[in-house]
């Protein structure tokens, strides 16, 4: 029973942390952004937007745009945002899963 419970646990360390390595990726990509501002400049030429539509989606995506730069310049100065652990609780469990490595204790066994 103990195998079964630290083989499902480490399964889902492992799926949250490529869970979190996938938001860290999506929360630093800028492309989206940019080919959403395309798409709504096609829309424009196209007419199927106005021009007040279209400035109000560009200013959006230009803002967001702009924040995701000033965030990676802040990661490379000053350490920036970053996930460092998750806390999994399911249902009937009283004490929460730490996810974080850090969390855990380090050095020797006791035995």
């Amino acid at each position: 029973m103990i195998i079964l419970d630290t083989l499902l646990i480490g399964g889902i360390r492992f799926v949250l942390g490529k869970l979190v390595d996938a938001v860290e990726a999506e929360m630093d990509d800028d492309s989206a952004l940019k080919d959403e501002l395309l798409a709504a400049q096609m829309r424009l030429e196209l007419g199927e937007i106005t021009e007040a539509e279209f400035t109000r989606t560009e200013r959006a995506l230009l803002e967001r745009i702009s924040e995701i730069r000033s965030q990676r310049r802040g990661e490379e100065g000053s350490g920036g945002l970053r996930v460092t652990g998750a806390e999994v609780t399911f249902e009937g469990d009283e004490e929460p899963i730490e996810e974080s490595r850090a969390a855990r204790p380090r050095g020797r066994r006791r035995r």
